[in-house]
């Protein structure tokens, strides 16, 4: 039974976060920096754990959580090995042969009457023979390995780009600790021995470590990974089997030794089982295979790996194992998930840090008092599981809008039942050039207009208002985007001067 103080049971004091890490350290930031001396907060970890600490790339919604804890750009890149990122490059998914680059930003600009894609298709429709990425500042940007921020006045092309970074998660978890220390959290060496609860509430009291020290808190965050020990191992959350839609079960990683241009986006090519992951740092580069262990065994993985890296591999590789998936509930009674504890959804569109903060910027809107009224928590669950439903969907899409792949996991994929969710969305796609996005999505309507054109999904339809629009007026104005757009890219410096320019 979860305790109800109609009453009003006072400010949370103490607030306890069990593990450290990506996702514990960025809790124990953004709480510091915005309740400043408010709150007492301890953080436990053990050196004896290790972390996953493969999720190097991110997307533009990173900026929101570095400015909420107060990075500086330039010490942050400087600190993690950071490179910028404008995107995704996924090859071989739709077919053999076959790329395409899912960019940050937007395609084309604004324009009056009509969102700028049903131009474009209205265009194409009447036989202007552009692509859709020929709209895309970033995706010219970042295929010639140049980089630029975007602007903020609207009137200048540079204001259609977005950007993300790649950088070592490792060193990002120390540079957010170093912060956070100073801010007066207080970390514990150790490992979780006993767990406290209140008999009447449920509500966990404290957590004693294997050396006997005990952790009294009011508020107890779970940042413990794919162990979830509070969440699952205390209050049996439960958990959503996501494997029957997206069935990698396994990842394999390896860092090498970087090449001598950096390429500023994240690269995803398919393999027979799976798929692997390219991540350009400063230092090194990221690499992994994600793959299904039912059609491929770790030695072959491995193998495979090690026999397509751009480098001399500077570390064994490490496996992992995951279940695609998420908690029943994320939040319940005063323990809140946050990170792999919370659920897991593999990096194909580098949403693992995303997620990370999603649950921090949701638990910071609907931060309770010591009574954690489960209205709160019913509201926190409802947002964070229809995040990941979204986000599910969207991967589920580069799964089964594939063509001339035999191997037995595309040839599953390609045929397996899809969410209604998903089914609609294509069928409106499809016949109408509509995107039936939420306001609270994460990936809006640019992301996925590149990922159902880049997996060959077209719409046969445009929006009738673009009829409106004069033709010859409308391709000479798309004309004259484009043309824009080279001159801008070309103008642009190289990634590396810019990134060198920046930390020097």
């Amino acid at each position: 039974m979860e305790r109800i103080d109609p009453a009003g049971a006072g400010r949370i004091g103490q607030v306890v976060i069990l593990g450290g890490g990506t996702a514990g350290w960025m809790t124990a930031a953004a709480l510091a920096r915005t309740f400043r001396q408010r709150l007492s907060i301890t953080l436990l970890e053990s050196e004896e754990i290790g972390t996953v600490g493969v999720g190097e790339a991110t997307i533009p919604t990173i900026h929101w959580f570095n400015q909420l804890a107060g990075l500086d750009e330039a010490a942050f890149l400087r600190a993690t090995k950071a490179t910028f990122k404008l995107g995704i490059e996924f090859v071989d998914w739709a077919r053999p042969g076959h790329r395409y680059l899912h960019p940050f930003g937007q395609y084309g600009v604004p324009l009056p009457g009509v969102a700028f894609h049903h131009r474009w298709l209205k265009a194409r429709a009447e036989g202007l023979d552009l692509p859709l990425p020929a709209f895309s500042l970033a995706t010219r940007l970042a295929l010639d390995n140049r980089f630029a921020k975007p602007t903020s006045d609207a009137r200048s092309i540079l204001s259609t780009l977005g950007y993300a970074y790649h950088f070592d998660a490792n060193l990002y978890a120390r540079h957010l600790r170093e912060l956070a220390e100073a801010l007066g959290i207080v970390r514990i060496e150790g490992r979780l021995a006993e767990v406290e609860r209140d008999p009447e509430t449920g509500f966990v009291t404290a957590l004693t470590t294997v050396s006997g020290e005990r952790l009294p808190g009011e508020l107890f965050i779970d940042c413990s990974g794919f162990r979830a020990l509070l969440i699952e191992g205390e209050m049996q959350a439960g958990y959503d089997d996501w494997s029957h839609w997206l069935p990698c079960d396994r990842a394999v990683a390896v860092p090498s030794e970087r090449v001598a241009e950096t390429t500023p986006y994240t690269r995803s090519t398919a393999r027979a089982a799976g798929w692997q992951w390219r991540i350009p740092l400063q230092h090194r580069t990221g690499n992994g295979y994600v793959y299904c262990s039912t059609f491929l065994g770790d030695d072959e993985a491995a193998a495979t790996l090690l026999a397509n890296l751009d480098g001399a591999a500077l570390a064994e590789p490490r496996f992992l194992r995951f279940t695609a998936g998420r908690r029943h509930r994320a939040w319940i009674g005063n323990v809140v998930a946050i990170g792999l504890s919370a659920g897991f959804l593999e990096p194909l569109e580098s949403t693992s840090i995303h997620l990370i903060q999603s649950g921090i910027a949701k638990l910071l809107t609907l931060f309770p008092d010591r009574g954690c009224d489960p209205a709160l928590a019913t509201r926190f669950n409802a947002l964070f599981g229809a995040d990941m439903d979204n986000i599910k969907d969207f991967l589920i899409l580069h799964y089964h809008a594939t063509e001339d792949k035999p191997e037995p996991l595309w040839t599953q994929c390609r045929h397996m039942a899809l969410p209604d969710t998903l089914v609609e969305r294509e069928r409106e796609y499809r016949r109408t050039g509509r995107l039936m996005l939420g306001s609270e999505e994460l990936f809006r309507e640019a992301s996925w207009l590149a990922v159902l054109n880049g997996q060959g999904v077209t719409a046969e339809g445009y929006h009738p208002v673009a009829d409106t629009i004069d033709p010859a007026v409308n391709r000479t104005q798309l004309q004259q985007i484009v043309e824009a757009m080279n001159r801008a890219a070309a103008a642009q410096p190289k990634h590396d001067a810019a990134l060198a320019a920046l930390i020097a």
